[in-house]
Order: C-alpha cells, then sequence, then structure tokens
C-alpha cells in the first residue's frame, strides 16, 4: 500500500480561526520538513535505491486550507472488494470501505476508500488521480492514508496527499487507482511531481 505513515490533519472547517490557522500551517510545515530530512538521510528512503540522485527537497504545491475537509465515512452496505493494478503489472486485492463526498472549490467529488485485503494494516487507503496528474503532478497516483476514527468522522487533508515510492524509484510496486477515483478536478494541494 503505502509506504510512510502519513496521520491526516485538518479540514474546511469554516469555524478555524486565524490562531488554528496557523497551528495546522505550522503542523504542514514542520511534517515537509521532516519527511525531506528522511528522504535525505534515511536508507529506507526511496532515494537510498537511486544512486547518484542529488537530493533538494520535496516539491509541493503552496498551503492551501480549502483543501482540508472534515466529513464522515459514507460505509457501503456491503464492503465487497475490488482488485488494483499496480506499477509493476500485477494486482493486489482490496476491500472497498465506503467514500467520501466533498465540495471541492464548487465541485462536487466523490472519493472511494480501501482496506488492504492483502496486509495487516487497518489504515484507510484513498488512491486518486486528479486533472493535475501527469503534468504538475506524479501522472500514476498520488495517496492519502488516514489512521481508522471509530465514529468514522475523518479528517481529509489534500495538503498531505503524497506521491507512491515508485515516483522516485523503479524498485516500488505501487498499486494505482481505479477509475472511480480519476478525479476530474484539479487538486493542487500535497506533493507535486518530483521529476520535471
Amino acid at each position: 500500500m503505502s509506504e510512510n505513515k502519513v496521520h491526516v490533519a485538518g479540514a474546511v472547517d469554516r469555524s478555524m480561526d486565524a490562531a488554528d490557522e496557523e497551528t495546522w500551517a505550522r503542523g504542514l510545515t514542520r511534517f515537509r520538513k521532516d519527511k525531506d530530512e528522511f528522504f535525505r538521510t534515511s536508507q529506507e528512503s526511496p532515494l537510498a535505491h537511486s544512486p547518484g540522485t542529488a537530493f533538494h527537497g520535496l516539491k509541493y504545491f503552496d498551503p492551501d486550507p480549502a483543501f482540508r475537509y472534515v466529513e464522515g465515512l459514507q460505509r457501503y452496505p456491503q464492503p465487497g472488494s475490488i482488485v488494483l493494478g499496480t506499477s509493476k503489472g500485477s494486482r493486489q486485492l482490496f476491500n472497498r470501505v465506503g467514500h467520501f463526498d466533498l465540495n471541492v472549490k464548487g465541485d462536487s467529488v466523490r472519493i472511494h476508500v480501501y482496506q488492504s485485503a492483502e496486509r495487516d494494516d487497518p489504515r484507510l487507503f484513498i488512491p486518486f488521480r486528479d486533472a493535475t496528474s501527469g503534468n504538475e503532478s506524479y501522472g500514476a497516483a498520488r495517496y492519502l492514508d488516514l489512521e481508522v476514527e471509530h465514529d468514522d468522522r475523518y479528517a481529509v487533508d489534500f495538503n498531505y496527499a503524497y506521491n507512491p515510492y515508485c515516483a522516485y524509484s523503479d524498485d516500488f510496486v505501487c498499486p494505482l487507482p481505479p477509475q472511480e477515483n480519476w478525479l476530474k478536478v484539479p487538486i493542487r494541494a500535497g506533493e507535486r511531481k518530483y521529476h520535471d
């Protein structure tokens, strides 16, 4: 599924005051700085699989609280399963959990949520493409991970959307989003395309 544990925080909360927004922005900045340090120094970094690559930091869209949402997960009465293709042509099995209905800058967007059926990982997984894919952002996919909340109320923050490891090295196998998560709107938040 995903390679790094991202606890997604924040939402489009019209009651968020200036102090809350400042706290959110500081947290996002710290998260990005820590991730850059991990990519630069860790042996578990995907860049460790690409020797000789000079790392100057990941590329991001500017922080935008308009891409932060707090929504209830609409669970499927009969979840079922789905097979996702991967970057290597293999397949991975996921459980279809439910969906979020979001208003993305005036457009109604439904984004579907999955859990791995092959790994012992309870996190919710949102692979998606959007209108920036292949141009401003990585073409194959970006991901969001959400820790399970018992009240099914989730913070969905696209500012934490990240590239799969296969964006940095061919050594990794990454699930691709199904067509139901190919969003027609641009999500100019989170990680941008790393390679020009």
